[in-house]
């Protein structure tokens, strides 16, 4: 009996793990109940305070300002989510505080949030209306002389 309620709570943590990789796409962040926009945050290392990054449109936005703020506290080292997108400026914080490290994520969160918001929005409009580019110009025709001349 010991070894069934064993592997039912085995198996029963690996489906919260699934469900929880399904609800949370990237590290650091989640998803807000109420309002439906992504949260990222972090903690401060050796405390237990948070630093809170922002909230966003698109998950991808909130991962991003979570491993800017994580790469400012830990360096090259830190797990991120997109290892291969951190740019290592060189205007490096010399301030690393809480209130710094949360303005440059900020700005990098805000940064990818507006372009991901307007990628979709261009290819959703585009796709509602594929020849709604090219209405105004037809080849087809000769140009219409103007009575200006």
């Amino acid at each position: 009996m010991e070894g069934d309620r064993c592997s039912s709570s085995t198996s029963e943590e690996k489906r919260k793990q699934r469900q929880q990789q399904k609800e949370k796409p990237f590290r650091g962040i989640r998803m807000r109940k109420s309002w439906g926009k992504w949260v990222a945050e972090t903690r401060e290392p050796n405390k237990k305070s948070r630093i809170f990054l922002g909230s966003y449109t698109t998950p991808i936005a909130a991962a991003r300002a979570y491993d800017t703020a994580v790469f400012y506290l830990h360096g090259p080292a830190a797990r991120l989510n997109f290892p291969d997108l951190i740019l290592q400026e060189d205007d490096v914080l010399s301030d690393i505080s809480a209130a710094s490290i949360r303005k440059k994520a900020i700005e990098v969160g805000a940064k990818v949030d507006a372009l991901q918001t307007s990628l979709h929005h261009a290819s959703s409009s585009e796709s509602s209306n594929p020849s709604r580019v090219f209405q105004k110009l037809d080849l087809n025709k000769y140009p219409e002389s103007s009575d200006e001349d």
